[in-house]
Order: structure tokens, then C-alpha cells, then sequence
């Protein structure tokens, strides 16, 4: 018995990633988000994803690769199905694109390999309910910055925001080689148009550091079509999903969630569509909500999200800014003056936030250095106006010992990276969070008033500041 044949179109026009396909009749036309497939004169095969359906049976559609070659009234063949991608525990220390081929160039994935299954990318694979009553759980991160000022929990979202060369990428790999080798775990790393170069450098330095087993990655770059640089986190959170299941605690990067958003406005602009009052397309809110709301625990496993997101010319208010803030629990932002100052991670305070920031979670000892340190920074910033004008002498004695003591916590919670020390020449130090809390302490308390603020520069505990 002959199996029905899927119904076939023509290309009509191909306007870079966007390309219009008539079929015979309307009975024909694919789904919204199905995937169709064309060749192209060259023998490449080009997915595309239906978005619209025009008059006279056109569906249009978007490539996820490069449309170059490929020629007017070429065969058209419709899937059937959404996009989906092979998923399994081969998976680890492979890179995938958006439509789950490998392009590390070692070897095709066959997902008719019964370690493998097959996903759909656009459909939630857990339970929308989030776990409700469970402990919280503290992640220890290493970074003292981090463990002291914005503690993160299993399960939640955490967001490294600044603009353009301040960290954001280094801090996020420090992160992983911290959490991956000091705590049982697996992790997702999602390229969204970034650079090559770092996804290539981030490869390497994995590589190096002996940690490709517990990660898979998915790369939809800077050169790729939008269709695949807004893909691609569908992608990488559909992987996080599949190792979740399989009752693991699962890292989930992501570098950048910005582009991932300015990704869907090309696409937008691409279909003709008005943008909004912002210039950003008026689906804004619901393309972002569709992508965090798949950052969820379900019982047995849980999917801790750390973000990167570029601030386009340093603006916190600009929109698509705001709205991916409302979905974090962390909101941790880098400074351009911190970073001038070689204050690294360049991580402000005073600018950043955290709802996990709470004597419930973290303990009451805690919450109280850390509203000392809040305190001091508020007061430090007024006198830092005040200094260059009048002289540090003209302060009074407890202004002046503020002074002293918030220069010396500055720099004791700068620290030398792990994944930074061909850069630095330092080797990288993990502080466990309870010698971060005994060195702030001390430092609040006037115990190290005698020690010059220099020497708890770039250092990891604060033993290191007393040595010779």
C-alpha cells in the first residue's frame, strides 16, 4: 500500500531569509510552524519554518540558513511537522544547531538511534505547574561577589546584564567551570548570536578544562539568518527539558538573550509588520514570555537559567531590557565605571538586585553583613563626590574610616577567574561563601583597619591580604 505523497509548492520569491512558497490549492498549504524543505543549485538542503499564510496560497516562510543558490520555482516538500531535534545522552560535548545538526565536525547524529528520541522545539515537555513548597535550595557559586550579594537558588533565573566588553561572557564561563566541577550537575550552553570567535574560544576552554562530558551545546551565531539566531533558544531549552526528565539539576546559559529578542525583530520587520512605538515588533512581550516560562523545576530535577543580556548603548530602560527583567529573580548589572577601575567582576552593587536576598534563604548572619556592606557602598558613593574636592583629611574620623574600610571590601571582593588566568597571570580561586562572610565581616568590624587596602586586591579569602 503507497503511503500519501506530502504536498509539494513552488518557490515564488526569496528576499534574503524570507521566501514565499505557492501551493495548488489551500487544502495544501502547511501548518503555521511546520517545517518545509528546498534544495538549492548547489545540492544544499534548506529547512524553512511556515509563518504566514498569504492570498493565492502562498505560505510564506522563514530559512533557517543562508538562502544563497537557491533558485525561482525550485520544489517545495512540506514535513508534516514542526522542527524537531534529536535528543539523548550522546548529545554531550556536541554542538548542534538549530535544527539539531552536529557542526563540530565530528560525525552525523542519527536520530533513528535508539538512544535518541525526537523533539518538537516549540512544545513544553514538563508540567506548567510550578513545584510548590519546596525548600530552596542555595547554589554556591565560588564567586564571593556572587555568594554574598546575590545568591542563587536551585531553579531560578539569574540575569548578567552591561554592555559591550565589560565581562558578561567571561563571568558566565567562570560560573560553569565553578558549578560544574564543585557540584553534581549537567548544563546546556546556548549560543544566540554571538560572536564565532567566543563560541569557538568557549569550546576550547571547556575542552581544556576537561568538562565537554557534562555539557551540550547549541550554537545559532552572529553570521546565521535571524530564523536561526531566534531558534536556537528554543533549541538549547528543549536539551535542558530532555536532561531535566532524566532527574538532573541542569545549568542553563545563555549568551545572549538580547539577541535572541533582536532576532525576532528582524523577523518581524522581514514579514512587514509594523513595529511598535520602541521599533521593536509588537510581539515582544509574548516572545519573551514563550522562551522564560519554559525555565521551570518539575519534581526530580531543576533548571537553574543564567542569562547574558547586552544593554544596547548601556540603557536600563530600554524596553526589550525590561521586559526579559521581569522574568529574573536575579537582575546582576556590570559596570562600565567598576570595569574602567579594574574592579573585576565589574559586578555594581547599588544598580543590581536580588529577590533571594532574603534572612529565610540565606540566614540571618548573612542578611546582616550584607545590609552593613549595602549601607556602607550608599554612603561610599555620596563621599566618593566629596573627596577630590576637599581632601580625604577634611572628612570626619567615622566618615573617614567608612572611607577606608568600603575601599578595602571593594577590593577584597575583586577575584582572580579560574578561566581568566591566561589573561591575569593569577590562578583562579573558588571562595566558599562562609570565609566571603569572614572577610567581610572583619573588614566591617575594623579588625584589618591596619592592613593597606592594596593587598586584599585580586585576592580569593582573606587570609591572603595577612601573608608577607
Amino acid at each position: 500500500m503507497k503511503t500519501a505523497s506530502r504536498p509539494t509548492g513552488t518557490v515564488v520569491s526569496a528576499q534574503g531569509p524570507v521566501v514565499d512558497v505557492r501551493f495548488k490549492a489551500m487544502e495544501d498549504l502547511p501548518a503555521i510552524n511546520e517545517v518545509v524543505k528546498v534544495s538549492t543549485f548547489d545540492g544544499r538542503v534548506i529547512l524553512m519554518v511556515v509563518a504566514e499564510h498569504l492570498e493565492n496560497n502562498i505560505a510564506r516562510c522563514i530559512s533557517f540558513s543562508s538562502t544563497l543558490n537557491l533558485r525561482r520555482n525550485s520544489e517545495v516538500t512540506s514535513t508534516g511537522a514542526p522542527l524537531k531535534i534529536p535528543v539523548g545522552p550522546e548529545l554531550f560535548s556536541r554542538i548542534i544547531n538549530v535544527t539539531g545538526e552536529p557542526i563540530d565536525n565530528k560525525g552525523r547524529i542519527d536520530s533513528k538511534d535508539t538512544r535518541f528520541s525526537e523533539r518538537d522545539i516549540s512544545k513544553a515537555y514538563i508540567n506548567p505547574d510550578r513545584l510548590i513548597g519546596q525548600e530552596p535550595q542555595v547554589l554556591e557559586t565560588g564567586i564571593k561577589m556572587i555568594d554574598l550579594l546575590f545568591p542563587m537558588l536551585k531553579g531560578s533565573k539569574t540575569g548578567v546584564i552591561g554592555g559591550a566588553g565589560l565581562g558578561k561572557t567571561v563571568l558566565m564561563l567562570e560560573l560553569i567551570h565553578n558549578v560544574i566541577t564543585k557540584h553534581e550537575g549537567v548544563c546546556v550552553f546556548t549560543g544566540a548570536g554571538e560572536r564565532i570567535r567566543e563560541g569557538n574560544e568557549l569550546y576550547l576552554e571547556f575542552e581544556k578544562q576537561k568538562m565537554l562530558d557534562k555539557i551540550m551545546f547549541a550554537f545559532g551565531q552572529m553570521n546565521e539568518p535571524p530564523g536561526a539566531k531566534f531558534g536556537i533558544a528554543f533549541t538549547g531549552i528543549t536539551l535542558a527539558e530532555y536532561l531535566q526528565e532524566q532527574n538532573n539539576d541542569v545549568l542553563f546559559f545563555i549568551d545572549n538573550v538580547y539577541r535572541f529578542v533582536q532576532a525576532g525583530s528582524e523577523i518581524s520587520t522581514l514579514l512587514g509588520r509594523v513595529p511598535s512605538e520602541t521599533g521593536y515588533q509588537p510581539t515582544l512581550a509574548s516572545e519573551v514570555s514563550a522562551f522564560q516560562e519554559r525555565i521551570r523545576s518539575r519534581e526530580g530535577g531543576s533548571v537553574t537559567a543564567i542569562e547574558t543580556v547586552y544593554v544596547p548603548a548601556d540603557d536600563l530602560t530600554d524596553p526589550a531590557v525590561v521586559t526579559i527583567f521581569s522574568y529574573l529573580n536575579s537582575i546582576i548589572v556590570l559596570s562600565r565605571e567598576r570595569s574602567q577601575l579594574k574592579l573585576h567582576p565589574a559586578i555594581d552593587p547599588l544598580l543590581s538586585s536580588c529577590s533571594n536576598l532574603d534572612p529565610s534563604i540565606v540566614g540571618r548572619q548573612h542578611f546582616n553583613i550584607t545590609q552593613e556592606i549595602m549601607k556602607m557602598l550608599t554612603r561610599y558613593k555620596e563621599l566618593k563626590k566629596i573627596v577630590p574636592v576637599v581632601g580625604i583629611e577634611e572628612l570626619s574620623k567615622d566618615d573617614r574610616l567608612l572611607y577606608d574600610r568600603t575601599r578595602k571590601l571593594e577590593n577584597f571582593l575583586t577575584q582572580p577567574f579560574s578561566v581568566a588566568e591566561g589573561y591575569t597571570g593569577r590562578r583562579g580561586e573558588y571562595v566558599p561563601v562562609r570565609d566571603t562572610l569572614d572577610g567581610c565581616e572583619k573588614i566591617i568590624s575594623g579588625q584589618l583597619d591596619k592592613i593597606p587596602e592594596y593587598k586584599f586586591y585580586f585576592i580569593g579569602k582573606v587570609a591572603d591580604a595577612l601573608k608577607e
